[in-house]
């Protein structure tokens, strides 16, 4: 047997227990190393709410997806992890994960091999997944290490024994960690206008999209950040007051997007321009390449990497402070203090980098003169041929709403003139119900019109309902664009389940897509709003039900409830990974039921991520009370979803060409 696999079966993780105050490890034999058995170090059970405190947990949590991983010490130096290695030991095998300084996005691994320490880095690719070059793609770095738990695949040797972080040593977090979510509320007021509960759900939903907006723009609030000065003056800045060695300070050049970098040795004055190559990595001459000016800097208090002598204090600028970063060039908030009409920004961004709160279905009344009025005058309304859906209650058109700010697209649900009163009723309900609501990710009523027949006035979603365009478009949606909805419709639902509305008819038929990357959730025509002390509803009758969609509770006994609705929101989910499959195919209502009962699930669909697949059986638990809630769905869709952020199918990342290891004894 060779040594790698000899100390493998001495040293195997087999049970992970852990409190706030302390962590411990039991190592014994057989193999059974599985990442994935440690629970997070953060707790499950959801996120504190309202306000800056639920945000900045979220992101903590969840924007880094090693921040939950019991090996991952952050934003830490090469001495500095192995330092730790050997405190712990230097066992063969013995491994720990820390934030990269090169990428964004990107980690180190550093691996203890025959006492020698071997640092390999890895990748954030463009569609989200993570490898070390010239290794398979993984979804996230936790399941990136436990694949190399098993298998070399080309690095040392196995993954043997998590190097665990002491119990009193937190996550180190980087200079972009400490003013992030700043950053990120300046940007998100700025650019759309939101504040409060709508700049939240902006910021948790599409958090790590708007990370790397921000991330370019970040060393313009740093300290050491001076600007558009010329040498001369950065020189004066530099013989300012103390002149230490590494002294120093970054400037913008003449030359549009190009920066300099001075730096203080011997009382004397060294500038040095920053290469941005034609790929936008940035490095000194001849040195490291990093995604931004901040990494570069911080690299460079570490190492010299061709300058005289590593960075040490900066010289500060009073004035970086205060200033807020500029908005990338693809986005700008409008002169008069608001985001212009969304169409209007939407024409100057490409429909890769379109997010939510481009649309105006995000925040309609984006103008503070807008104002959210019941009864809207038919003057008002300006309304289209174009025919959107019919039913008994009359049919639904496209038209045009005028409010302050300009005019919208809205969809209005016209009652037929001939209809019963029962009729009228049951829309006057659904339109009150849906008054009292205001989230991006539910269809909005904007308003009652009475004129020539009732008309209720709702958002426009002109993509359609979820399950015709997802297979109307298999070849160009990706698993993680899916993800993204679908984490978009929990935060929906989370936010009916808080104000105790119970939906009843959550399918992928009634969500509807403003754009390939916004849902929203629609139809409300059987949802009920629950008493302060209740937590169900009983139906008097059964109806016309989507029996398919339902909990068992439902079929029974008639009994509807926020849990119920999670149990149709993973028949959804189903729906949506099947790319607009319809569930149960060819089984009649009382077949499923029987097959439910008889402990009968849907299969995973051929592109679903385990994870996700977990989940939906998480779902379909039988019983009501073990079911999790829309707040635990909501935080188990953020966190898969920030961890496979990017642009195509975690699945179907092409490998890269070759493997990198730095060794060092």
């Amino acid at each position: 047997m060779n040594r790698v696999e000899d100390v493998g079966k001495r040293s195997e993780v087999t049970r992970w227990t852990e409190t706030r105050k302390s962590l411990k490890c039991i190592f014994s034999s057989p193999l059974s190393f599985s990442l994935f058995s440690l629970p997070p170090l953060t707790p499950s059970a959801g996120l504190p709410r309202p306000g800056p405190a639920r945000l900045s947990q979220a992101l903590t949590m969840s924007v880094d997806p090693a921040v939950e991983l019991p090996f991952f010490y952050g934003s830490i130096s090469r001495s500095d992890a192995e330092q730790n290695l050997k405190l712990a030991g230097m066992a063969d095998g013995l491994f720990l994960l820390r934030q990269c300084l090169r990428s964004l996005g990107g980690y180190v691994l550093s691996v203890v091999w025959s006492l020698e320490f071997h640092h390999y880095s890895i990748e954030k690719q463009l569609n989200g997944t993570y490898c070390i070059p010239g290794g398979k793609p993984h979804c996230g770095p936790g399941e990136l290490c436990e694949f190399y738990s098993k298998d070399a695949d080309g690095l040392v040797c196995p993954l043997r024994k998590p190097c665990l972080r002491p119990a009193d040593t937190p996550i180190k977090t980087g200079v972009f960690d400490k003013m992030r979510e700043n950053m990120l509320r300046e940007y998100v007021k700025q650019t759309w206008n939101l504040e409060g509960e709508a700049m939240e759900q902006a910021i948790i939903s599409q958090a790590p999209q708007l990370e790397k907006l921000i991330a370019t723009t970040a060393h313009e609030k740093m300290p050491w950040y001076h600007g558009k000065i010329n040498r001369h003056e950065g020189e004066r800045r530099l013989y300012s007051g103390a002149q230490p060695d590494g002294k120093f300070l970054v400037r913008d050049k003449e030359e549009a997007g190009s920066f300099a970098l001075s730096v203080m040795y011997g009382k004397t004055v060294y500038h040095y321009q920053i290469i941005l190559d034609k790929s936008g990595k940035l490095s000194m001459p001849e040195g490291t390449k990093f995604d931004t000016i901040w990494q570069l800097v911080e690299y460079l208090k570490m190492k010299p990497d061709g300058l005289v002598t590593v960075l040490s204090e900066a010289c500060v600028n009073g004035r970086t402070s205060e200033k807020t970063p500029r908005l990338p060039a693809t986005r700008g908030a409008g002169a008069n203090g608001y985001t212009p009409p969304p169409r209007a920004a939407a024409a100057a961004s490409s429909a890769a980098t379109l997010l939510p709160m481009d649309c105006e279905g995000f925040n309609p009344y984006h103008n503070p003169n807008d104002i959210k009025r019941f009864n809207i005058l038919r003057e008002n309304l300006l309304m289209d041929e174009v025919e959107l859906g019919s039913g008994n209650f009359g049919c639904v058109k496209k038209g045009s709403l005028t409010m302050e700010s300009g005019q919208i697209d809205v969809a209005v649900k016209m009652l037929k003139s001939d209809n019963e009163r029962g009729v009228k009723e049951e829309m006057m309900r659904e339109a009150e119900i849906m008054h009292q609501l205001d989230n991006p990710f539910i269809v909005r009523m904007l308003g009652l019109c009475s004129d020539e027949c009732l008309m209720l006035v709702m958002e426009m979603a002109a993509a359609g309902p979820l399950n015709k365009y997802l297979s109307s478009n298999k070849d160009s949606v990706s698993v993680e664009n899916i993800v993204d909805l679908m984490h978009q419709v929990a935060m929906g639902m989370k936010y009916l389940e808080e104000k105790n509305f119970v939906h009843r008819d959550l399918a992928a038929r009634n969500v509807l897509l403003v754009n390939a990357r916004f849902a929203k959730i629609s139809d409300f025509g059987l949802s009920k709003a629950l008493g302060a002390d209740d937590n169900y509803y009983k139906a008097r009758t059964a109806g016309k039900w989507p029996l398919k969609w339902y909990a068992p509770e439902c079929i029974l006994y008639h009994k509807f409830s926020s849990k119920s609705d999670v149990w149709s929101y993973g028949i959804t989910m189903w729906e949506a990974f099947s790319y607009g499959g319809k569930p149960y195919k060819k089984m009649k209502g009382p077949d499923v039921t029987r097959f439910i009962e008889s402990g009968g699930r849907l299969e995973c669909p051929a592109a679903c991520p385990e994870r996700m697949y977990t989940l939906m059986k998480e779902c379909w638990t039988h019983s009501q009370d073990e079911r999790p809630d829309f707040k635990k769905v909501a935080e188990s869709m953020k966190s898969y979803h920030y961890s496979i952020s990017g642009k195509a199918k975690p699945e179907g990342a092409a490998d890269v060409p070759t493997k990198q290891t730095e060794k060092k004894k």
